[in-house]
């Protein structure tokens, strides 16, 4: 479980690519590698992955090929930025919202706008996933807790707006329009939006107000 609180952009170290398998490596700084150990949890822009060795300052990591098939990491190499945060603890403060890492799939960047002190940027997703986002709602953006600021179901498309902080934190002042960014939509939505599908396709005639 991750808070969608990312703990920085690191570049990456290396990019290793087998048939059906990337391995990535990332040099981290102290307070990331302080009880990490192998078999943990690590979010990388977004995707839960697993510590698979580490030699200090280094951090290795597998990418299987379902992974890499359904998110932005099969693109990557060595040199791209990618953020990243260590699965929450039992107890602390979770600043932003419950974020598995078990993304949905890839938006993409179809403007910017960017007024004095702000920027709005905008991403299209796949229709069928519209359904579950919502004006003021939550979304996970490549790893990111953000708040949806409007929705046009028309063009499938939403906006969010993101203060100058998160933009100096995360990779996503990086990202031009085109770009591919890994979302997760919000689980609890998710849930209430899908027991009130079945629940309507079991009771059809609450369709026709009888």
């Amino acid at each position: 479980m991750f808070t969608g609180i990312v703990q920085g952009c690191f570049p990456l170290f290396a990019v290793e690519r087998k048939p059906g398998l990337y391995s990535l490596t990332l040099e981290l700084p102290a307070n990331l590698l302080e009880g990490l150990a192998i078999g943990a949890s690590v979010a990388i822009d977004g995707v839960c992955l697993t510590v698979t060795a580490i030699e200090q300052p280094k951090v290795y990591f597998d990418i299987m090929q379902q992974t890499l098939s359904l998110t932005t990491l099969g693109a990557l190499k060595t040199g791209d930025s990618v953020n990243v945060e260590r699965s929450a603890k039992q107890g602390v403060e979770i600043g932003g919202h419950v974020i598995s890492g078990h993304v949905d799939g890839c938006a993409e960047v179809v403007n910017i706008e960017q007024p004095e002190n702000n920027c709005f940027i905008t991403y299209r997703v796949p229709a069928e996933k519209m359904k579950y986002i919502f004006p003021k709602g939550f979304i996970g953006l490549n790893g990111c807790s953000l708040t949806v600021a409007d929705v046009d179901k028309a063009s499938n498309t939403f906006k969010v707006c993101f203060i100058p902080e998160t933009l100096r934190v995360t990779t996503h002042g990086m990202k031009p329009v085109g770009a591919l960014i890994n979302f997760e939509v919000d689980r609890q939505t998710q849930a209430i939006v899908e027991t009130v599908e079945n629940f309507l396709r079991a009771n059809p005639d609450m369709l026709l107000g009888r």
